[in-house]
């Protein structure tokens, strides 16, 4: 099983970008998907997560709307689009996916496979 993320990149505070994450080697349309990124010198931390069959999406708190997590089961591909961003949201963001509906998605211990992370910078 691997994952691949791509899409990272530099922008400008404000401006927008769109995340890809290409799953391979076995589906996730009944599991748990969702995006974690991590900035220098901090700890990981949850993005969103998208779950089960009816794809319930899930947030951190500092998204606030900003950010929308969508899983597509056919190309077997999730995708978080990034707008509003902010100097502080740059770190490198990385995918992750299991076979089980977790109840604690924003638990990075949770996840079965990880992807490379792709490396969002924003600039003030």
């Amino acid at each position: 099983v691997q994952l691949q993320a791509s899409g990272g990149g530099l922008v400008q505070a404000g401006g927008s970008l769109r995340l890809a994450c290409a799953a391979s080697g076995r589906t996730f349309s009944t599991g748990t998907m969702g995006w974690f990124r991590q900035a220098p010198g901090k700890e990981r931390e949850f993005v969103a997560a998208v779950r089960g069959t009816g794809g319930t999406q899930s947030y951190a708190d500092f998204v606030q709307g900003r950010f929308a997590i969508s899983r597509d089961n056919a190309k077997n591909t999730l995708d978080l689009q990034l707008n509003n961003l902010r100097p502080e949201d740059s770190a490198v963001y990385s995918c992750a996916a299991t076979g089980a509906y977790l109840a604690n998605y924003k638990g990075a211990i949770g996840y079965d496979y990880w992807g490379r992370g792709t490396l969002v910078t924003v600039s003030s």
